[in-house]
């Protein structure tokens, strides 16, 4: 996404009737930036996602992604989005999975085989394409849902709580898999959560959301590892950051900002 930015939005507003969920969202990604959304529940974070996703329409205020409208960046595949469960499809095996966004977009069969088994040996789970998903555990199963994410090489990456629902020590490997992922790939990344720390160590910027209506109070400066050639990131490099002054000095201004919005 050299010289585009990899999400626009201005004077953005969402409604749902009478309930006005988004109120003046101006925020930019660059190509290759993580940016996390952290707020209360309700605030408007997966909706704002959502918006950008073409899963949901502003009321006003306009959106591109990739220099595109939001449903033409959907038609040419320039994100892939994960939830925080998996929704894999049982009656696939973990390979067929990975490749159903290339089958709907009608690649060929062999070119789709050679992407799953890339993108499966990228999340380290190779010796798992012929599983079916019941036999994975909860971490892998996501592990799955991202490769499926980035099987049309997308230029983004909308991911709203991926890592919800799993126990602490998975989050953890699963954060440090991410950020190895997302540089190896170069993707940006929307990263919706409710935990201060995950937003910290995963994001270059930690945009904080007031409550309903959602608007941006703040942004903080993230204290993710500089990847450099992510191929060489360890997941070492992120326990270091965990442990860092700065890290605990970010967790804090993310905090402050929160109950700063909360008392607005």
């Amino acid at each position: 996404m050299k010289g585009t930015s990899a999400v626009e939005l201005v004077g953005v507003d969402k409604d749902f009737g009478e309930v006005n969920a988004l109120s003046g969202i101006e925020l930019t990604i660059g190509g290759g930036e993580f940016v996390s959304l952290i707020g209360p529940s309700g605030c408007g974070k997966s909706t704002l996602l959502r918006v950008v996703a073409d899963l949901e329409q502003p009321s006003a205020g306009t959106v591109t992604v990739g220099g595109k409208p939001p449903r033409q960046a959907r038609v040419d595949q320039e994100y892939g989005i994960a939830f925080q469960q998996a929704g894999l499809l049982e009656w696939r095996t973990v390979a067929e999975n990975v490749e159903l966004p290339l089958h709907v977009h009608g690649m060929a069969k062999p070119q789709r085989q050679a992407r799953a088994a890339e993108l499966l040996e990228l999340v380290g789970l190779a010796d798992f394409a012929g599983s079916r998903p019941s036999q994975l555990s909860g971490g892998m199963q996501q592990r799955v849902a991202i490769a499926r994410a980035l099987a049309p090489s997308p230029r983004l990456l909308l991911m709203d709580e991926p890592f919800g629902a799993l126990d602490e020590m998975t989050r953890e490997r699963m954060q440090a898999e991410l950020l190895r992922i997302a540089g190896e790939t170069g993707a940006a990344v929307l990263f919706v959560t409710h935990s201060i720390p995950e937003a910290v160590v995963l994001s270059d910027r930690v945009v904080v959301m007031s409550p309903r209506p959602g608007r941006i109070t703040e942004i903080v400066t993230g204290r993710r590892p500089a990847v450099g050639k992510a191929a060489e990131l360890d997941p070492d490099d992120v326990e270091d950051v965990r442990e860092s002054s700065a890290f605990f000095a970010a967790i804090t201004a993310v905090r402050e900002a929160l109950r700063k919005g909360h008392e607005a």
